[in-house]
């Protein structure tokens, strides 16, 4: 056999076969998604959001899965790392053979470079090898079901083609009334876009086929076109756990851009396409990279695939440096970034430089806890890469000294490049401490309200942030607060929130050492005021909207809801949106304004 592999014959059959396993690793992984994906419906008419969170952390996990599964296999069945270099390539074109008529074919590349790149060495990370640039086109791919559906309001009115939308979708359960629901809808639109367009116009809805899950809601999304203008839309369905009602309607575009965040958690939708989706939100959200439209919907290698070819174009068109992000440097982290790219680079530092109690292998298992929870628009989602080649006349000698020094494990120099072993990349935000020591005291009331409001989001989503210093936070230009510092986080069900206990004594009081018994997991939230509001703007801000989260009985009261399996309802809009508030008697619930107003910057994407 193996003389056999030495002659064209023999390395064309071997190719062909490499190329048939790892389209069928790819095929089994889709498969696999897709049908955990489709169950969301079934999970959100059952009210089962447990089950729903549980699916978006298992999800998470299928893709280094099947990968792993396919190394194996390959290594097995054809000794995969002694293959010859002309196999590989003509493994390459064989599997291009398979995309030809295929659904996913960017993500089937993007498996095959994942599965490369575990067996081949990084000198062979090239277009000659893997798709450093993509194949396969993946305009005009055509979808059963279609991608989205087409509905023209002047044949039938528009309150009737919204109800005809919203029931298009076959819900199993009944909505409450959604008659009143279709008239907000309505109302809503109208009193967006001023009047009606002529009804002499073309005007044609189109609504994608699948509905967005995420948490407790449904998203119908859509765009209304008439001539040359277009009007997106984003229908939101919640469940009282019997019934169906419509949330809301968002029609600003970003708004509709701060759903797919990549500070919340990963949709559930079923697409037999995914490059139309993205094509489709694209043309809602112009400024929104395609890697995080795909990162949103599920297929964050996908994402990751179309950020490093963004970063390798980005590098071959600018001539800035990497340096040291600006603010206080990290215990565990080093953080450097490119001034003109919006992101940042976070390398674990060695053992050795790690001033905390703390080691890699921990580091990495809290960033993967981050990925598989609901994120509820507060902890940054982060990029995870390995063995990543920089030019290294873009790094700037005090960066590139720094980095030898604490993190020389996880870098190395090879030639003109630097490769980095290990990096997680995040969004560049405004460090919290910073902003605050900018701020007045009204942009300090504010902000010091959305960081407390940030801990109890987070602590609802069932994560505690452990080290909750004001440089663990960031501020988003539209003035919304982040978390982004995970090497001290825990579950909140795995943390022991304890008072502390009156001293037996003065002596005991003015002693430095505590006279109560400190357990591992204990957490005495008093200490939280002595680290953290220390500045009287900030402690009369803190004090005034988030007294109670220094005192234990608020953190326990959180954990014993989660161990109940209770889920709290998080909204990506503002209270005041709900048509509850617009149109009903409730009260609309105090909260803070994060427009993107607010920041003095164009809105958000």
């Amino acid at each position: 056999m193996m003389a056999e592999k030495d002659t064209p014959r023999g390395t064309a059959a071997t190719a062909a076969a490499i190329a048939r396993v790892l389209i069928d690793g790819f095929d089994r992984h889709y498969r696999i998604f897709g049908e955990t994906t489709r169950r969301a419906k079934a999970r959100f008419e059952a009210a089962d959001w447990v089950g729903q969170l549980h699916a978006v952390t298992a999800r998470v996990q299928f893709y280094d899965e099947r990968v792993e599964e396919t190394v194996l296999r390959l290594r097995r069945e054809f000794n995969a790392e002694q293959l010859a270099d002309a196999t590989w390539q003509q493994a390459k074109l064989a599997f291009i053979g398979h995309l030809i008529n295929h659904k996913q074919p960017e993500l089937a590349e993007t498996f095959f470079n994942s599965v490369c790149c575990k067996i081949l060495h990084r000198t062979y990370f090239h277009n000659d090898y893997i798709f450093q640039r993509p194949g396969m086109s993946t305009d005009f791919i055509q979808s059963f079901p279609p991608t989205w559906s087409s509905y023209y309001p002047q044949q039938e009115g528009m309150r009737a083609t919204v109800r005809r939308i919203v029931t298009d979708f076959g819900w199993e359960l009944p909505f409450a009334d959604l008659d009143r629901d279709v008239d907000y809808v309505v109302l809503a639109a109208r009193a967006h876009v001023g009047r009606w367009p002529k009804q002499d116009f073309n005007l044609q809805i189109q609504v994608l086929y699948s509905p967005f899950y995420r948490n407790k809601a449904s998203y119908i999304i859509g765009k209304v076109i008439n001539g040359y203008q277009e009007y997106p839309f984003a229908i939101v369905i919640r469940s009282d756990d019997r019934e169906l009602f419509i949330d809301t309607v968002i029609m600003d575009a970003w708004r509709i851009s701060l759903l797919f965040s990549l500070s919340r958690a990963y949709f559930m939708v079923d697409m037999e396409v995914p490059s139309a989706y993205v094509r489709f939100l694209k043309s809602i959200m112009p400024r929104k990279p395609e890697s995080e439209i795909y990162t949103m919907l599920g297929l964050g290698k996908q994402g990751k695939t179309m950020f490093y070819r963004d970063l390798i174009s980005h590098l071959s068109q600018s001539n800035d440096q990497f340096v040291v992000a600006p603010g206080i440097r990290g215990m565990v982290m080093m953080v450097f970034t490119l001034p003109s790219f919006p992101y940042v680079f976070k390398v674990i530092k060695d053992q050795g430089a790690i001033q905390k109690d703390m080691d890699p292998a921990t580091v990495k298992r809290k960033y993967l806890m981050v990925k598989q929870v609901d994120r509820v628009g507060r902890m940054a989602d982060t990029l995870e890469f390995s063995n990543v080649a920089l030019p290294r006349q873009r790094f700037d000698a005090g960066l590139l000294r720094e980095l030898r020094e604490v993190a020389g494990d996880s870098v190395e120099e090879d030639g003109q490049s630097v490769v980095i072993r290990h990096v997680y990349i995040e969004r560049r935000l405004m460090p919290l401490n910073l902003f605050l020591d900018s701020a007045d005291d009204a942009r300090t009331d504010y902000i010091v309200r959305e960081y407390g409001q940030a801990i109890r989001e987070m602590a609802q989503a069932n994560i505690f942030p452990g080290d909750m210093l004001w440089k663990n936070f960031g501020v988003t230009r539209y003035g919304r607060v982040v978390f982004y510092d995970y090497d001290e986080i825990e579950f909140m069900t795995d943390c022991h929130f304890r008072s502390i206990p009156p001293p037996p004594n003065p002596e005991a009081e003015m002693s430095g050492e505590a006279w109560y018994p400190v357990g591992r997991n204990d957490i005495f939230p008093e200490e939280f005021g002595a680290f953290l509001l220390g500045r009287e703007p900030v402690r009369r801000a803190f004090m005034t909207h988030h007294a109670d989260l220094l005192q234990a009985p608020f953190w326990q009261a959180t954990q014993q809801a989660l161990r109940e399996g209770r889920v709290e309802d998080f909204y990506p809009y503002p209270q005041s949106l709900r048509f509850c508030h617009m149109f009903g008697q409730d009260k609309i619930p105090e909260e803070p304004d994060w427009s993107p107003v607010w920041a003095g910057a164009q809105p958000e994407d």
